[in-house]
């Protein structure tokens, strides 16, 4: 998971399927996952978006392109136990493909800011 992952492309239909299904049966627990948290080193991120109800959604080959409004958190990590300190932004500006590959760019807010920079630091190779 240290190792920044490779871009995702039309082959990788079934790592998203299979991220989205582990992350459906750690939601529990869980509310964000990256490809190499389940062996695949592919820039797949999935996350639940509470800003939307709470669908999981899918980013392929996310890129964090703008952030403001800096702040010190904690946070915790299905793959690490506790809790560390970390740097985040309260907004973000995001390039990536939906499930389609189709080029997307949009900006995020809060929670749910805070659970993209996470998963978007896995597949750079980031663990907090």
């Amino acid at each position: 998971m240290r190792t920044p992952s490779e871009a995702a492309g039309p082959g990788d239909e079934q790592v998203i399927e299979d991220l989205v299904d582990t992350l459906e049966a750690n939601r529990s627990r869980c509310v964000g996952m990256a490809a190499n948290m389940i062996g695949v080193g592919k820039r797949i991120i999935v996350f639940v978006d509470e800003d939307l109800g709470g669908r999981i959604t899918v980013m392929l080959n996310p890129v964090i392109t703008a952030s403001d409004g800096a702040f010190d958190t904690q946070e915790g990590c299905l793959s690490l136990t506790g809790e560390r300190r970390t740097l985040r932004y309260r907004r973000i500006e995001v390039n990536y493909e939906d499930r389609r590959f189709r080029a997307r760019h949009a900006t995020f807010t809060g929670w749910t800011a805070q659970i993209i920079q996470h998963e978007v630091d896995h597949c750079n190779g980031i663990i907090i």
